[in-house]
């Protein structure tokens, strides 16, 4: 880190309300945007996928319980995986007892992983998790939605984050968005990927208002400082 600018408060108090007209200008444009994301259009959900849960199997429009809206967490967690991915458990700690709020809108909110029933289960208890997870495999659901890739090939050539590019991997996470029309069909609302995730986590939000950020840019990749909550000090 270079040395820091030091100046007196009225110095201070001037460059932070000249960022604060471009931090004011960011959240209309953000408004814009998100806008402009309720105005995609719907795409049918014609598949009859099957989940595992806790209370048995249940469709796509089951998981919604009672509510209009579904929001899916893609949670990398592969089939062969014996615990759920870093990155991901962090992503969860954020949106961890956020379901209650959600419902209050008429949005229900979910973790959907490729690997079986048993193993999520046990890690969701591990974690001290709360939220819905459910098991999607045996369907196509993770592979339609664009975050498993099997022996990381990519058949449908989309790649992830629609980049068209090879993936190099086998999981990978996302979030999807879905909508239960009043005939009660589902449709697909929307999906981001990659840093697209950003803005669900409460942890890089706060550090992005320090003086040091994320402090990232020393580091092999940029979440080589996150561990699963529990293996913090444990040399692991």
């Amino acid at each position: 880190m270079s040395s820091p600018q030091i100046v007196n408060r009225d110095q201070w108090l001037e460059a932070r309300k000249a960022l604060l007209a471009k931090e004011k200008a960011f959240t209309r444009e953000r408004d814009r945007l998100s806008a402009a994301r309720r105005d995609l259009p719907l795409v049918l959900v014609n598949e009859d996928y099957v989940f595992d849960t806790r209370d048995g199997q249940k469709s796509l429009s089951d998981l919604f319980g009672s509510q209009k809206q579904l929001v899916v967490y893609h949670f990398m967690f592969g089939e062969n995986w014996e615990e759920g991915c870093p990155s991901c458990s962090f992503w969860a700690d954020n949106y961890e007892r956020l379901d209650v709020h959600l419902a209050a809108r008429d949005t229900a909110l979910i973790s959907i992983s490729s690997a079986p029933l048993e193993k999520l289960e046990a890690y969701r208890t591990r974690m001290g998790w709360t939220f819905d997870w459910v098991s999607s495999q045996g369907t196509s659901f993770n592979n339609d939605f664009g975050v498993t890739f099997p022996g990381k090939e990519d058949p449908a050539g989309r790649g992830y984050n629609y980049s068209g590019q090879p993936v190099g991997t086998e999981e990978l996470p996302g979030v999807s968005s879905f909508i239960r029309l009043e005939d009660g069909r589902v449709a697909h609302s929307y999906s981001t990927y990659g840093r697209g995730l950003d803005i669900l986590n409460m942890a890089y939000n706060l550090l992005d208002l320090t003086h040091l950020g994320r402090h990232e840019d020393d580091l092999p990749y940029a979440q080589a400082w996150v561990k699963r909550r529990d293996t913090y000090g444990t040399g692991d």
